[in-house]
């Protein structure tokens, strides 16, 4: 099921569900949701307890934070979905062969030199 990235990001944001209709609702500043969540993360680590392990202390200050990860990533969805139907057939298989690239043939590429070493 997919779920639309309005309804998303009017949920994590907060404005009003009803809006009359033809109102567009205007696209989040994604570079400050991330600054508030990264803001937010730092804050809430540096007040963990000091006795606590770290990997305790950053998953508590990421579930303090979530709600701002919820919004941040809503919005960087929101803006990478507005940008995908613009995009060429040749366009899409460039990226895929480069991610190809970049996951199986950069790897491999580096164990046959290493082996060669």
């Amino acid at each position: 099921m997919r779920i639309p990235a309005r309804l998303v990001l009017g949920l994590a944001l907060g404005p009003p569900l009803v809006l009359p209709l033809g109102t567009v609702l205007a696209a989040p500043d994604v570079a400050a949701l991330e600054r508030a969540w990264t803001t937010c993360v730092r804050d809430s680590f540096a007040e963990q307890p000091a006795l606590q392990g770290k990997a305790g202390a950053q998953r508590n200050a990421l579930d303090a934070c979530k709600e701002r990860e919820d919004a941040y990533v809503a919005a960087l969805m929101a803006e990478r979905a507005g940008g995908d139907g613009n995009r060429t057939i040749v366009a899409r298989a460039r990226e895929w062969a480069s991610s190809m690239a970049a996951y199986v043939v950069d790897p491999v590429s580096s164990w046959i030199a290493m082996l060669r070493r």
